[in-house]
Formats: C-alpha cells, structure tokens, sequence
C-alpha cells in the first residue's frame, strides 16, 4: 500500500518524530535509576503498537506496559528477545500456561490469583516473574492496606518470581495520594523484612511523572504523554508535543434546502440553504457519534457537524467553504482540532478518544512529514 491508497479515504498520520521528542523529553524528568516503562495498551492508545513497539525499542526501551495477555504477545514477538512485557490487567487460569510460556511478566494482585499462577509454575517446571500490585486507593486491582500479610506470604510461594511492586495512583488530590505512596512503601518494607527483595518500585503514571518528581522510584510508566496528550494544569504543555492526526476525504457536496433534515437526524431542520458535504468517516473509524456539534478543518476552515453521525460516513456544513470541492481532505483531529476540544464536544476521556481509533484506517507513520511506514490491518 502506497501513501495515495491509505489516504484514500479515512486514515491516521502518527509523527513518531514528535513521539520520540516526548519519549526523550519524558527520560528527561527521571534519573538515572529511574526506569521509564511505555505503555502500549489498547494498540498503543491507536497508534499501533508493533511499529511503536519496535520505535521505542530503537531508542533504548526494553520493558514495556499492556492491559493483556494477547496484547503482550503482540509486542513480544515483535521485539529482540531481550525485551520484556509486564501485564497490568488479568491473565486469567486458561491464558497462564501460556503467559508462563513466553516469560511475560505478570502482575500478581490477590492471594487467589497468586496462587494460581504459582501452581501453573510449577506445573510447568519454570518460575513465573510477577509485578506484585497492592491497592492503595485506586480501588480497582491489588491487594489492600490490611492484607499485608496475605501479600506477603503470596510472594513467598513457590514458582513466584517477585521483581516489582506498584500501584496506581487515584490522583484526587495531594493528600490523598501521599496516603498511597505511604501504603506502597509500606508494603515495601513488609516484604523486605520477610526476605522479599523488590527489584522495581513503582507508582507514578504520566501525571504522576510530571506531579511527583520525587517519586519516581525505580519506574515510571509513561502512556498517554508519549502520544502527545499532556496531563492538565501542566505548566509546560509546549514539552509534550502533538502525535496523533485523524483524515478523511469529502466524498459529495450537495445543497440541501432550508428546512430539511441531515442524515438520521430529524431534531435539528436547517435554518439556511447549506451546502452539505458528507465525509468518509463515522463513528467506527472512531469519531464520536455526535449530533449536530463538533468540528472539522476543510482547507484550514472550520465544517460544523450537521445531523447524527453515521456508522461509516458524516456530514458537516461547508457553506462557508466555497472552494470545498469533493476530494478534498479534511482533518477530524489534530492540526487545529486539539485532543481536549475533540474529546470535551462528546464527553470522552482524551485517552479514549486516540484509542478508538479504528481497525480499519491505515496508520501512515512519518518523521515531520517524511513517511517511514505504512500500516493497514485489513488490505
């Protein structure tokens, strides 16, 4: 696939110049001793994970973050061997022997799941290398404050590897998040004094990286920075530079009298003549299903959402858009469409509006314009 067959109708453009600026940029804020971990989950927040995988590799990481076993897998086969994968979420009892298999490391959160896991170590003849998680207030995965002793002695079975600990910050408030970091060392201090040494502390996420320089610990695990979405209320907001651009072509203009309806819509008649151009994208190819709001660029101009937004096509306003001619490009996000406003007009978290990115658009990855790679799913 050449560049005009991806940008044929719907595509994404990845800057991996400006990923790497934020990768370097992100090394820049830890020491040393600090070992900064991307996360590539949800195929690297839409980017692609395989190509990202390998980018970042080229720049000196070697462990990487994902949500899943299938996920790690992925980013597994597609680096040197000396490249390893710690999975944040659930490796269920089917999918160990397999996680076991390709020496991923996992993340033990509770007696039982330990436990689990070290039976299938054995089973197997090998040691499983685990990330122990305790929940220190997030309240989503781990093992709580007062299971201390739970904790420790699920480290202690056999075929447990413990190279690491974490947790997630909450980020409420200060406070709040110096009662975890005090919950995360203490359960540090637990399994050093029954002889579990941790190799790897860490809690700080790409907020916590930027909030908490004096906690980094021995990691810090760097997802939405890396992909351009820089945390709120960050006083340098020019460091984490933009990723991520979203296309498509205008495949018809038309006019459509006043009075009239767009698409599936019947809310919200026209008030004027418009002038109607429907564009090859809809909400599988990840804009959000909005209805009558939100905007796009066509030739630098703004186009209003007009009507429902359509499984695979939508229509905006190009009325004042003379020179809007079918063929032309237009830019869903980025280059103007900053990830906030496109985010905040359907009520999306920023995170989730880069990974919905869909299967099917072609990623063309470029160095500030020059194009390195193309990736389509589906040719």
């Amino acid at each position: 696939m050449n560049r005009n067959e991806a940008a044929a109708r719907c595509w994404a453009e990845i800057n991996m110049g400006a990923m790497i600026e934020n990768y370097k940029t992100a090394l820049s804020f830890l020491s040393s001793e600090t070992t900064l971990i991307p996360v590539l989950k949800a195929n690297a927040y839409g980017c692609g994970a395989e190509y990202v995988s390998q980018a970042l590799y080229h720049e000196g990481a070697r462990l990487f973050a994902v949500a899943s076993l299938l996920e790690a897998v992925e980013i597994k086969r597609a680096l040197p061997t000396d490249a390893d994968v710690l999975v944040l979420g659930l490796v269920s009892l089917p999918e160990l022997p397999r996680a076991i298999h390709e020496n991923l490391v996992l993340t033990g959160f509770s007696e039982k799941n330990l436990r689990e896991i070290s039976k299938c170590a054995l089973e197997l003849h090998k040691e499983a290398r685990v990330h122990l998680k305790v929940d220190t207030g997030l309240h989503r995965l781990g093992f709580s404050p007062d299971e201390t002793d739970a904790l420790v002695c699920s480290a202690l079975l056999p075929g447990i590897h413990a190279e690491g600990l974490y947790t997630h910050l909450a980020l409420r408030n200060r406070e709040e998040d110096d009662r975890q970091f005090a919950h995360l060392e203490n359960a540090r201090m637990a399994l050093e004094n029954a002889g579990v040494e941790i190799p790897m502390l860490h809690a700080c996420d790409s907020i916590g990286m930027v909030r908490y320089p004096d906690r980094h610990y021995g990691a810090v695990r760097a997802g939405a920075w890396l992909y351009g979405n820089c945390p709120y209320r960050y006083e340098h907001p020019e460091k984490c530079r933009e990723v991520i651009s979203i296309k498509c072509r205008v495949a018809q203009i038309r006019t459509v009298a006043a009075g009239s309806c767009v698409g599936y819509d019947d809310e919200h008649p026209l008030e004027r003549e418009t002038r109607v151009a429907t564009l090859s994208a809809g909400y599988v190819d990840g804009f959000p299903r909005l209805n009558n709001k939100g905007e796009v660029l066509i030739n630098g101009k703004r186009a209003r959402v007009l009507g429902l937004v359509c499984m695979d096509q939508m229509m905006v306003d190009v009325t004042d858009i003379p020179e809007a001619t079918e063929g032309d490009e237009a830019t869903l996000l980025g280059n103007g469409i900053g990830v906030i406003e496109y985010a905040a007009a359907a009520g999306l978290n920023r995170n989730e509006a880069f990974s919905r990115i869909g299967r099917r658009i072609p990623r063309i990855y470029h160095n500030e314009g020059q194009v390195l790679k193309i990736q389509a799913d589906i040719e």
